[in-house]
């Protein structure tokens, strides 16, 4: 496994409704699914359908959903759309995003099955978004990718190297599981961040459509701006 000289922990970002905007944080617990909190909520209809980007037998494309962010204030979550704010169990937002969506949609939080599409945490370097910034000439914002960990890196793609083997950041410790396919979210404006540049037709050309990288939570612990990061072998049972 190819280790780093140094690599810190640059950014934090959790997103407490699934395809809502999200929250930056400067410091946050992992637990075995994640960090906690993070997609514990998603806009889901009548057919069990989550609302998101794309079409699939699990989501519904519902692009309506991107405009509206999500907070954790104590052990509540708000969700915001400009001014108006809603605590996530008042029937009042059902009724709004309903009416957004066009659609009998409700807040649920999360059941049986995971709202996250693939690992439990997503990571991706700074060294590969400013890679991709200047091959294909885009804003490669990692809010476009909807990440959960920033890393501060000097060499691009160095995380696609960490799959199969471990990493320790803060008090806890990850498995790094597989790289992320992307989707039509990329070039979706979200989470406050605009859209400048195709971002999936040149990954689709040249990066098998992946960016980034899913670890699973081995071990919980407290994950903080600024930790450094340290890769290994995979963990022996």
């Amino acid at each position: 496994m190819h280790q780093p000289e140094e690599v810190r922990v640059a950014g934090l970002r959790r997103y407490p409704v699934k395809s809502m905007g999200g929250e930056s944080l400067d410091t946050v617990d992992l637990d075995a699914r994640g960090l906690a909190g993070d997609r514990g909520y998603a806009v889901v209809d009548d057919e069990g359908r989550l609302a998101s980007g794309k079409d699939t037998r699990r989501f519904r494309r519902r692009d309506a959903v991107f405009a509206y962010a999500a907070a954790t204030d104590g052990h509540h979550v708000t969700v915001t759309r400009g001014a108006a704010s809603w605590r996530a169990d008042d029937p009042a937002l059902a009724a709004e995003l309903t009416d957004a969506m066009g659609a009998a949609v409700r807040l649920e939080r999360e059941g049986p099955v995971p709202h996250q599409d693939g690992g439990a945490v997503s990571l991706v370097g700074t060294a590969t978004l400013a890679w991709c910034a200047r091959r294909w000439g885009i804003d490669a914002d990692p809010r476009r990718l909807r990440v959960n960990v920033l890393l501060e890196t000097d060499e691009p793609f160095v995380e696609e190297s960490w799959v199969g083997g471990t990493l320790t950041l803060g008090g806890a410790r990850l498995t790094a599981v597989e790289r992320i396919p992307r989707c039509r979210m990329v070039d979706v404006e979200q989470d406050a961040a605009t859209a400048r540049g195709a971002w999936l037709r040149p990954l689709a050309a040249e990066r098998d459509l992946c960016l980034g990288v899913y670890a699973d939570v081995a071990a919980p612990g407290r994950v903080a701006v600024g930790d450094a990061v340290v890769a290994g072998p995979p963990a022996r049972d």
